[in-house]
């Protein structure tokens, strides 16, 4: 091995409440300037082996979200990201929305006031506070169907609603045990299955688009909900997810139980939590969501080509 033959990429780790985020700032191939929707395709068609050696083990785990740093389109945007984890591509992401925030600021390429950031599906308006917390106005969330039922083996007949948040959700308030982190493993088992019986049964969101995330929601006393968020890839959201809170309140809106403007505080299964609110837009609501991300790390993944395993132990 000679350190001219390693392949080097530079990434900056943080996390939002819980939940991490892995920003690659250098080391990836050139995607052309084209849109953040078109690079991301080049990288998934081209250049996905690169994803693969960030994000699977043995340098990373089935927990971590990506996020590739790009330069932008529009000469007013701070910054474009394209989002990734171990199972693909995700085309929004609120957790790393917030760690990117967090990361620009610690980059000091970004500084506290109002910042355009490109997404695959969309331009998200972001505010760096003075105090570190980020807030995200995310793209237009709404609900797609209510109270769909479907046949889940082993649990019956399970009820929730369809919405979009930046990705699709299936919300359910039935109560399978307690939303607790001493349970994440029986959780898990509950929302995959949920999830393969939607799959199963041809349930999906808008344009048989997969519903790839399954989000359950219990009352708290700390705040005015608790959820578990299972995400595509097997891993559960440590954070109380963003574009998971943005559908939850696209559907709270719908039922008129919270008013445009109104403060809602979702809690995560670790009991970190997220400010929510929204204002209406034609039938669909702009969720804006707050948290805070902290940097836990900086570093420089090596690519050795004569590592069998240099792309990461990819799934069969």
């Amino acid at each position: 091995m000679h350190h001219s033959s390693l392949q080097r990429i530079k990434v900056l780790d943080s996390h939002t409440g819980g939940e991490p985020t892995r920003l690659v700032l250098e080391g990836f191939p050139d995607l052309g300037a084209g849109s953040m929707a078109e690079r991301l395709q080049i990288l998934k068609n081209q250049f996905d082996h690169f994803r693969q050696a960030v994000i699977l083990e043995p340098r990373g785990n089935d927990v971590l979200v990506g996020a590739l740093l790009c330069s932008p389109t529009n000469p007013e945007a701070t910054a474009g990201v394209i989002f990734f984890n171990n199972k693909g591509y995700l085309g929004m992401c609120g957790h790393g929305t917030i760690g990117l925030m967090a990361s620009l600021l610690y980059l000091q390429s970004a500084k506290a006031g109002e910042h355009l950031i490109e997404t695959p599906v969309g331009d998200i308006r972001t505010t760096l506070h003075e105090d570190g917390s980020v807030s995200l106005k995310n793209v237009p969330a709404y609900r797609y169907k209510k109270a769909v039922s479907v046949d889940v083996p082993e649990l019956g007949i399970v009820t929730g609603d369809i919405a979009w948040g930046g990705n699709w959700f299936f919300l359910v308030n039935q109560h399978f045990c307690d939303i607790e982190l001493k349970n994440a493993a029986q959780l898990s088992d509950v929302t995959l299955k949920i999830m393969a019986a939607l799959k199963v049964a041809g349930i999906t969101g808008a344009n048989n688009e997969e519903i790839d995330h399954i989000e359950l929601f219990q009352p708290t006393p700390t705040a005015d909900s608790r959820s578990f968020v299972m995400c595509p890839g097997g891993a559960y959201d440590r954070s109380p997810c963003g574009t998971g809170t943005s559908a939850k309140i696209a559907t709270l809106a719908e039922d008129n139980l919270l008013a445009e403007g109104e403060l809602w505080i979702q809690e995560s299964v670790i009991g970190s939590q997220f400010q929510a609110s929204y204002q209406r837009e034609g039938e669909k609501i702009i969720p804006t969501i707050r948290g805070r991300a902290y940097i836990s790390g900086e570093s420089t993944l090596l690519l050795d080509p004569e590592d069998p395993f240099r792309y990461g132990i990819a799934p069969l």
